[in-house]
């Protein structure tokens, strides 16, 4: 169920529970107020009268008095050299609406739900918190292993790379003398034949 009031000279659609900023209303705060319904709209029954309408109450309570964002008002005529610069913040009242005709806003919850709620909420921040804090530790355990098991790969690597090549220099100069011994006796044996063809000469 909702209706339509009217007041500063403007309308408004209002239903039972809304927070509504109008013009300044001559009221203290934390005062009931009534407004004047146009028209009335309760499921499939609609009252379009205003003069009907007005028998149904829209009853609303002053939450605070205050003013509007600032407004700027630029006057400009050309060639006159005239232009005047000037800002304006609007008086405003902010409604509770708590009924409209017989039914009423949704009663508030009370200090302490407020209170219990707050607590379950805070609860589940912590908690968060402390599932966060395990899933960082186990990551970073998770990496300082990975580390651990690449450094180990990494030294087997290089003691293979190490003895490798310890066994390729074995092996080259294993083979070294042996080429030195096989070119001293082709030597030994050419210096043979010439003695040889020396003497028969």
């Amino acid at each position: 169920m909702y209706a339509i009031v009217k007041t500063g000279g403007k309308q408004y659609t209002v239903a039972p529970g809304d927070y509504v900023d109008v013009e300044k209303i001559d009221a203290e705060e934390s005062k009931t107020v009534e407004l004047p319904a146009i028209c009335v709209v309760d499921g499939d029954k609609v009252i379009a009268d205003p003069a009907k309408a007005a028998s149904t109450k829209v009853v609303a309570s002053v939450v605070k008095q205050f003013k509007g964002e600032k407004q700027t008002v630029f006057k400009f005529k050309k060639r006159k050299n005239y232009k005047k610069l000037n800002g304006h913040r609007q008086k405003l009242t902010q409604l509770h609406i708590e009924s409209v005709g017989s039914e009423k806003a949704p009663a508030k919850t009370s200090a302490a739900a407020k209170s219990t709620s707050k607590a379950t909420t805070t609860a589940k921040k912590t908690t968060k918190s402390t599932t966060a804090a395990k899933s960082t530790a186990a990551k970073t355990t998770k990496t300082a292993t990975a580390k651990k098991t690449t450094s180990t790969k990494a030294s087997s690597k290089t003691t293979a790379s190490k003895a490798k090549t310890t066994a390729k220099k074995s092996t080259t100069a294993a083979k070294k003398p042996a080429a030195k011994k096989t070119a001293s006796k082709s030597t030994k044996s050419a210096a043979k034949t010439t003695k040889s063809a020396a003497s028969q000469k």
